[in-house]
């Protein structure tokens, strides 16, 4: 949709996550947060990337039937790894044993984003970003999740933080996806949608 008139329409977040607050924040667009309230359960056979595609839509979706007036973001991130689909680990333990199945190997954190404009139409995007792990020793994980607690982060690892020790390479097309929003996928869609970026 292209849009005729002189104010944007209004930004809305739908996500309580500080680290994607905090990315948005980057493009100095005014723009408002709302939890989403949905389901983040896989469907039985969902594939790691239709998982987080279809949630980024959902969480849209669910603030867009809050706010008909405004153009809303949704983002999910999915890591998998070894045929494992890893979330967020909660817990200490649970965050060691991901590190731990990770070790040595490559992850895809595959990054949905969606844009839900005013009239119901959606825009879709997900980057995808390999990353490998270092054959780190338990202790050593172990030290890491003491300093950085990352218990809310798929994959147990903070790429903007003390986490990158972790990392022995990474390969994406967007430097801010790992992290939870690709600016860049984002600023195609908004530009693509008339939203007056750098206006």
């Amino acid at each position: 949709m292209t849009m005729h008139s002189s104010s944007p329409p209004a930004l809305v977040l739908a996500s309580t996550s500080r680290y994607r607050r905090e990315l948005l924040e980057r493009l100095r667009l005014p723009f408002s947060v709302q939890a989403p309230h949905t389901d983040e359960t896989p469907r039985p056979g969902e594939a790691p990337q239709a998982l987080a595609l279809r949630l980024a839509e959902a969480k849209a979706r669910a603030v867009g039937a809050l706010r008909p007036d405004a153009w809303v973001i949704g983002s999910d991130q999915v890591c998998a790894c070894a045929g494992r689909v890893l979330g967020k680990p909660g817990s200490h333990a649970a965050a060691l044993e991901q590190l731990q199945w990770m070790r040595g190997r490559d992850a895809v954190f595959h990054t949905a984003l969606a844009l839900l404009e005013h009239d119901g139409s959606v825009r879709l995007r997900c980057v995808d970003t390999v990353v490998r792990m270092r054959a780190l020793s338990d202790a050593q994980l172990d030290r890491y999740l003491h300093a950085e607690q990352p218990y809310d982060c798929a994959g147990s690892a903070k790429s903007e933080g003390l986490g990158i020790a972790l990392l022995e390479s990474l390969r994406s097309d967007d430097p801010t996806a790992l992290v939870g929003l690709p600016l860049t996928a984002l600023c195609e869609l908004l530009l693509a949608a008339g939203y007056p970026l750098l206006a």
